[in-house]
């Protein structure tokens, strides 16, 4: 039960709902049962035509005196009333307690509807808190289509494994142990047979229920995997039918359906196997009841008579059902445990990213960022090696160097998307683990290579980070950008959906809009994964100048890929296997005829 914690956890503040179920499926057992218990009594009077008694024995707190006093009673109606008013009186007080028992069922189920759905709303706010605060190193190992299935499939499967299974497993327990009581009351000697073979039966339903949770885990994982690819071949589709790689990519999505469909058959067919097992061994335990019950009356012994016999098997009868729920219940469990522990794999991910218990609020930049003796590692691989850098305020820091040198890992340790393993980054003088990450990258603008745009307005792309701006703030920054003129051409203006990631714009377009939302932030720390080095030349020279305006005034660190850009930059610093090889001005560099320069002509010679 240790797995199910979290969803006990989420109960901790629903004792009044969970206090008022439990009320309420007891009456509605208890009313079920009286039901039940009055007609093995009325029938033998009725239809044996036994002689009704007239005379009120006295009370015994066991099955005979309890069965006498029922029987006394019936007996007053058909002296008084004739059998057929009699009849007409029971048969009244039969629907009266079937109506109370429904009514009590639905009153339980109005108690737990809003407690189910509740759990499941923090389960989804929690897993979605957790990816946004989760360092983006660790999805850097994670497929999205399979976190995608972790929030949508492997939620659904919580909600209709197990936390479908929680009504039966609080109302069916508590329906067996209140029929098992009324049953050891009726005959405690036929009752502990019933004890006995009733254990058997759970072990026999339990071994063949043991492998559901491991084929429920392979099958997410697959179903996890079936998303990715479709998220792939979406993402991709132009690569896909450029290649003609279509066939590949259907043999992929078809032979991870076809196991993804063998798993559900094999998991169904054992599921499905619950309640026709625990139904014939139900059957099998009435039958022996039915054989030692039936003994036990012809013999006079156990001091069982007919009518607390026939009582007894009507009211084990009620306790079949119970028990095949509780099987299925079980199964049901089984199955998603395997989807709760990939949820929980989530949401006990360590946060490699954390604040201090009291941290500092960074309300101004106001002298430098510094990189004393930093060094990077992940999973062991050294990724930065060393590093000491001083960037003064207002001046503008160039890192170039070849694919995997460290330049993306550098600039995202100042916003803090991942730690320093070793050394100090301050700002200002104080080391920014003490600062809150809220004030931090509020004072941080960043303008990635792939124009990152949500499918929404092109005002609340661009109001992203200041959600309160105006749209006349909105249409200064895009003209900043240089996008107000080509904004202005859609159907809607700046109300125009952009589609998914920004899909019905250029991508010039899309790069001016991520431009004008660090326009709109107006931060004074600017991080450029440049550009425009995947845009055609107007757009480049449009979205060029949209930067320079932007960088003006401000402390700029960009990442460079094309070098004529960075020729201005205050300092470039060249790195080379994380380490820095190199650093100084455009001009001190190519003097120095080093690694540098042999960049610089390497892109002159393309």
């Amino acid at each position: 039960m240790k797995r199910f914690s979290r969803i006990f956890f989420y109960l901790r503040n629903q004792k009044d709902r969970i206090i008022g179920y439990l009320v309420f499926n007891v009456l509605s057992i208890v009313f079920s049962l009286v039901s039940l218990t009055m007609l093995a009594p009325f029938l033998n009077l009725l239809f044996n035509k036994e002689k009704p008694l007239t005379v009120r024995p006295p009370l015994e707190w066991n099955s005979e005196g309890i069965l006498a006093q029922l029987k006394y009673g019936l007996s007053y109606l058909i002296i008084h009333y004739g059998y057929p008013r009699a009849l007409i009186a029971i048969c009244i007080t039969i629907i009266l307690s079937i109506l109370l028992k429904n009514l009590f069922l639905y009153l339980g189920v109005r108690m737990l509807i809003p407690l189910r759905n509740r759990i499941m709303t923090r389960f989804r706010e929690d897993l979605y808190d957790k990816i946004l605060a989760l360092p983006v190193s660790y999805f850097t190992e994670q497929r999205k289509g399979d976190m995608m299935s972790r929030m949508s499939n492997d939620i659904n499967e919580i909600e209709w494994s197990i936390i479908g299974a929680l009504e039966g497993l609080i109302k069916d327990p508590l329906n067996i142990i209140i029929v098992l009581g009324m049953l050891i009351f009726l005959s405690p000697l036929l009752s502990l047979v019933m004890l006995v073979l009733l254990p058997l039966a759970g072990f026999v339903l339990g071994r063949v229920s043991k492998s559901l949770k491991r084929e429920s885990g392979k099958a997410q994982e697959q179903q996890g995997l079936l998303l990715s690819i479709l998220d792939e071949t979406l993402g991709g589709l132009r690569v896909v039918k450029a290649f003609n790689a279509e066939k590949l990519m259907r043999d992929r999505f078809v032979g991870t359906n076809n196991l993804l469909n063998k798993l559900r058959i094999q998991m169904a067919f054992k599921r499905d196997l619950a309640s026709p097992m625990s139904e014939f061994l139900g059957v099998m335990i009435f039958c022996c009841i039915l054989l030692i019950g039936g003994y036990m009356v012809f013999a006079h012994k156990g001091g069982l008579t007919s009518e607390a016999f026939i009582t007894y098997l009507v009211v084990f009868s009620q306790i079949i059902q119970p028990a095949k729920s509780l099987s299925q219940a079980f199964y049901n469990m089984r199955r998603g445990a395997a989807a709760i522990d990939r949820v929980e794999e989530v949401l006990t991910a360590p946060l490699m990213v954390s604040e201090v218990a009291n941290p500092r609020y960074l309300q101004n930049f106001d002298n430098r960022i510094e990189l004393k003796n930093v060094s990077f590692k992940y999973n062991d691989v050294t990724i930065l090696d060393n590093i000491s850098l001083t960037i003064e305020k207002g001046k503008t820091i160039a890192l170039v160097g070849s694919s995997g040198a460290g330049k993306s890992t550098l600039a995202d340790l100042v916003p803090r998307f991942h730690d320093v393993s070793s050394g100090e980054l301050l700002i200002d003088g104080i080391n920014i683990k003490e600062y809150s990450l809220l004030s931090l990258r509020d004072q941080m603008g960043i303008v990635t290579q792939e124009p990152i745009l949500f499918n929404d307005s092109i005002a609340a792309n661009i109001a992203l980070g200041n959600p309160v701006a105006n749209i006349a703030e909105i249409e200064q920054a895009a003209r900043i950008a240089n996008a107000h003129e080509f904004i202005m051409k859609k159907e809607e203006n700046y109300q125009t959906n952009i589609g998914d990631r920004g899909s019905k714009l250029s991508g010039g377009e899309r790069q001016r809009l991520t431009i004008a939302r660090a326009v709109l932030k107006n931060p004074p720390i600017l991080i450029l994964d440049e550009a425009t080095s995947s845009l055609d030349t107007e757009s480049e020279r449009l979205v060029q100048d949209a930067i320079n305006k932007m960088m003006e005034n401000r402390t700029s660190i960009v990442i460079a890929h094309r070098l004529s850009t960075i020729r201005h930059a205050d300092e470039i610093i060249v790195l080379q296997k994380g380490k820095i090889v190199e650093r100084g001005t455009h001009d001190t560099l190519i003097a120095q005829n080093g690694f540098y320069k042999k960049l610089v002509d390497m892109q002159e010679v393309k």
